[in-house]
This record gives structure tokens, sequence and C-alpha cells, in this order.
């Protein structure tokens, strides 16, 4: 009898040990709680917690892109929401990662563009980047990923941070400069309308920069993580016309200690309840298979890859 108690202990423990060894439980490190990141993470953790058995993803309030890197390269993250181009900087070392090589991430996907957005005061008489020589003009916060588009775009009009008269700033104090005259520009990269730019076209006459083609193609060869884009007529009150622009996207980065078949099904969880994410979380929307796997400049995940590989999308390691 005993014998036979014994037997059916060790059958559950074992039962219980492969029940919990299908079990998930991630961190994914999103940005600021009152930011897109944050609420969209949180957003698509439910919509996997919801849908894969075992899966428990926690949206974790963090400092965002570089910040989201060194906890994946830590280990105390598992998935990340970054921007595709400060991916780049970290798995290359460069930029705000120079001399800091990280590896320990690949890439799932692309979600939506976060748009360099050039804004200028009309009284500044700023029409072209060419005319922000001498400038007063806001790049973003120090050593922001908003610092290096900015550097990036001045540089392909022969430009310098030395050329213009700069200020580190954050979006809604730049929006404050230009409003208040402290400031003549300023460079913001982020979803539209950004809530910043869209109050301060409600209070001033703005203008937003348009970059010309040869820039753009410039920009495009030399840096693979950035898209074109045009930002529509009346995103802003006032502004009537197109804007020429280009773009980094907002993009999940993994752990690669993740298992392939994991990341597969989460691939696959996020586009088949796309309707779902949509309904959750206005981003949700722009979530497109064409466009995921674009603006990549690092390794996908061998789960990521293998999820397009079986749509049909040529996606290499």
């Amino acid at each position: 009898m005993r014998k036979i108690i014994i037997s059916i202990i060790a059958v559950s423990l074992l039962i219980i040990g492969c029940k919990k060894s299908n079990n998930y439980n991630y961190v994914f490190a999103t940005g600021g709680t009152s930011g897109t990141y944050y609420s969209f993470g949180g957003s698509i953790a439910s919509i996997w917690n919801a849908n894969i058995e075992g899966m428990n993803v926690t949206a974790q309030s963090t400092g965002a892109s570089a910040e989201n890197l060194r906890l994946l390269n830590r280990h105390e993250a598992d998935l990340a929401f970054v921007q595709n181009d400060v991916m780049d900087y970290a798995y290359n070392g460069t930029d705000i990662f120079a001399n800091e090589v990280l590896t320990n991430f690949s890439a799932m996907l692309t979600l939506y563009p976060e748009i360099v957005q050039i804004a200028a005061s009309k009284e500044s008489g700023i029409k072209s980047i060419a005319d922000m020589k001498g400038k007063r003009v806001s790049v973003g916060d120090a050593g922001s990923g908003v610092e290096f588009n900015a550097k990036q775009i001045l540089e392909t009009y022969g430009l310098s941070f030395n050329d213009i008269n700069k200020a580190n700033l954050s979006f809604k104090e730049s929006s404050d400069g230009l409003q208040n005259g402290t400031l003549d520009a300023c460079f913001i990269v982020a979803g539209i309308p950004n809530a910043a730019l869209q109050e301060l076209s409600l209070s001033k006459d703005i203008v937003l920069i348009s970059l010309d083609k040869i820039q753009v193609d410039e920009l495009l060869n030399k840096y693979k993580y950035y898209i074109e884009i045009t930002i529509p007529a009346n995103t802003y009150n006032g502004v009537t016309t197109d804007t020429a622009a280009i773009a980094v996207k907002a993009s999940i980065a993994v752990n690669n200690n993740i298992p392939e078949d994991v990341v597969y099904n989460l691939m696959k969880t996020l586009f088949d309840k796309k309707a779902d994410l949509s309904i959750a979380h206005s981003k949700g929307e722009e979530l497109d298979i064409d466009s995921a796997p674009k603006g990549i400049s690092i390794p996908f995940h061998p789960g990521a890859i293998k999820y397009y590989q079986e749509l049909g999308y040529s996606i290499g390691q």
C-alpha cells in the first residue's frame, strides 16, 4: 500500500512538473506609464496571455528603447519595445551605444512608424533644413535617439550641431519654446499626431519642414533603419500640405534565449488576433505583415524567421 501511495505521489509530482514546464512567465519592457509603449505593450501582452496556453507576459514600465535593450542583454527582460534605429546602435556599438556592443537580443517585428517631425515657427522664416544655420533648434534630450536622428539629417545638408544654436529639450519643452519664442525649430520623433505639436498648432502658426528627395535618398542608403514616409496635410492645424519625411519604427526585440516555437507562437497569435488588438488599442490597426520585417537591420529571431518564411517572405538571419 505504501509503495502504491509513493508511486501516486511520484506520478502527481511528474504531472505538476510537466504543467509547470509549459508555463511561460515573461517580462515585456515597454516605456513610461503615460506613453504609447506602455499602453500598447499592455494590450499586446493581454492578447498573448488570453490566446496562448500557459503564457503570462507582464508589461513593465521602463525608460524605453536604450534601457530596454540593456534589460534584455542582462536577462532582466524577455521582450521589449525599441526603436529600430536604437537596436542598430546597440547591436553595432555605435552612437548612443558607442563602445558598448549588446548582442543578447534579436528582432521580431516592427509595429508602426515613429516619424521624424521637424517643426518651426512661421515667423522664424525656416522653410528648409538648410535655413536652420544660426537658428535656435531643439534636437531632443541629450543622448536620445532623437538627437542622433537630428544629427544625421543635418549632416545630409552639410550642417552640424556647431552650425545651430542647439538645445536639448523634451517634446513638451520644445513645444513650449516654439510657443514663447525662445526656439525657432525642433525635432520630434513620434507617431502622428504628436500631442505636444497638436496642442501647439492650435495656438501658434507652425510649419513642418519637408526633406528634399536627394537628402531622403542619402539617408535611406546610409542608414538601413529609416523608411520614407509622408505626413498628410492637416495632421496639424494650419499645416495644409503634405510633408516629406523619414521615420524609424517602433519594434519588438526579444531575448535570444526564448525558444523558437514560443516566438513563432507570439508572432502568429499577434497577427491572427489583429482585430482584437485593434479594438484594444488604436495602434493595433497599424500592424501589417507586409511592413513588419521592413526597417530591421539586425538579425531576426529564428522563431520570427520561421513565421515570415511560412507566409512566403524571404527573411534571412
